[in-house]
């Protein structure tokens, strides 16, 4: 049984927003808050996509008509798992249950 460092992206629709920035902001808070009860240890950040001219990172976030898409990228320790599928699906599950209705992908599995 191993380790793993599993990171999963997940979409994030904020309604009545003015900004990008307050989007990201408000998407971070409100996962922080479904997840804290029962899967505090899941870290949470916004995604980024690199820009296809420049390569320079940019925030993963869409704003129209005042209602955004935000991208987010969230890591989770998962000890003991048979295998990195295993632990993808772990921690796909215990996230899941906590973020209901968000749609979640497993991006990285890491052996620790």
């Amino acid at each position: 049984m191993t380790d793993y460092l599993v990171v999963l992206e997940s979409a994030w629709v904020i309604k009545d927003v003015r900004s990008v920035d307050d989007a990201i902001g408000i998407a971070i808070s409100e996962a922080g808050k479904r997840l804290n009860p029962t899967a505090k240890f899941v870290d949470v950040e916004a995604g980024v996509i690199a820009c296809p001219s420049c390569d320079e990172e940019l925030p993963c976030a869409l704003l129209i008509a005042r209602t955004a898409l935000v991208g987010m990228r969230m890591e989770m320790k998962v000890f003991k798992a048979d295998s990195s599928e295993h632990a993808g699906r772990i921690a796909k599950s215990v996230v899941g249950k906590a973020l209901r209705d968000v749609p979640l992908e497993i991006v990285e599995v890491q052996e620790l």
